[in-house]
């Protein structure tokens, strides 16, 4: 099994506040699929920026992650079951799911081993969706530019080899499933520049370059941008291009 590779247990309560949420509507198109809406597993959940909005659409959820910190900070709600386990170890039933969903986080997983779990897990006609996002886009060229620059060169040599894959959104990754068409979601937020490097703080590669040269990158690409971006507390419209894979489970012929 590949080993757990803990980016965010030391980023959590961070990665908790700062990180983007998913637009609603992916959510009622997943549910539309499911067979059922009895349970769904949201598998390597983090902080939960998923979970809360599956358990709007199931009846119950599961939200698994290996990083017990991350866990610790998702918001409680009556019908989710928060649990440290493994993404290829749930310790769900045979048969017990609707719909799985990994959001922003299978380019880490073992994706033989996750998949044949996800296939114990499912009902028959059950649903898998992944999905990603990559760097965002503030429609500001000098904002966008600067931004850029932080990723590929300021942070290029500390991301880690499985960002190529959120890169090419998914598209490279095996998917033994049935896909299905998917429509194109809207993600955007209304942020100030505070939430943005905050959000920044939280990527993989700003932790490793913290550890690995004692110093924050954030805070020179804080001051590059201020000019750019206005008033300290003004609101810019942040995107970011969502890719999301979605597939039925294939039943044996």
């Amino acid at each position: 099994m590949k080993p757990f590779a803990d980016h965010f247990s030391a980023v959590a309560r961070s990665y908790a506040a700062a990180r983007p949420t998913y637009p609603p509507a992916l959510f009622d198109f997943l549910a539309t699929l499911a067979p059922g809406r009895h349970h769904a597993w949201d598998c390597a959940a983090g902080s939960g920026q998923a979970t809360l909005e599956l358990a709007a659409r199931f009846e119950a959820v599961t939200a698994t992650d290996a990083s017990a910190a991350q866990l610790q900070q998702a918001p409680p709600h009556p019908r989710v079951q928060y649990r440290v386990a493994t993404a290829e170890r749930s310790g769900l039933p045979d048969g017990s799911t609707d719909l799985v969903t990994v959001a922003q986080a299978v380019h880490w997983l073992d994706l033989d081993q996750f998949y044949a779990e996800v296939r114990r897990v499912l009902v028959p006609e059950g649903i898998t969706a992944i999905w990603c996002y990559g760097l965002q886009r503030v429609g500001d060229r000098r904002i966008d530019s600067t931004l850029e620059h932080f990723y590929g060169d300021t942070l290029g040599p500390y991301w880690a080899p499985e960002r190529r894959l959120v890169e090419t959104g998914y598209r490279t990754l095996p998917f033994p499933f049935k896909e299905l068409p998917t429509p194109v979601f809207d993600m955007a937020l209304e942020w100030s520049l505070r939430e943005l490097t905050d959000y920044l703080r939280t990527w993989s590669a700003t932790e490793r370059f913290r550890r690995e040269r004692g110093h924050d990158p954030v805070d020179t690409l804080e001051g590059e941008l201020a000019s750019a971006w206005g008033a300290p507390g003004a609101r810019r419209r942040v995107h970011w291009p969502l890719s999301l894979r979605v597939g039925r489970r294939r039943m044996p012929v």
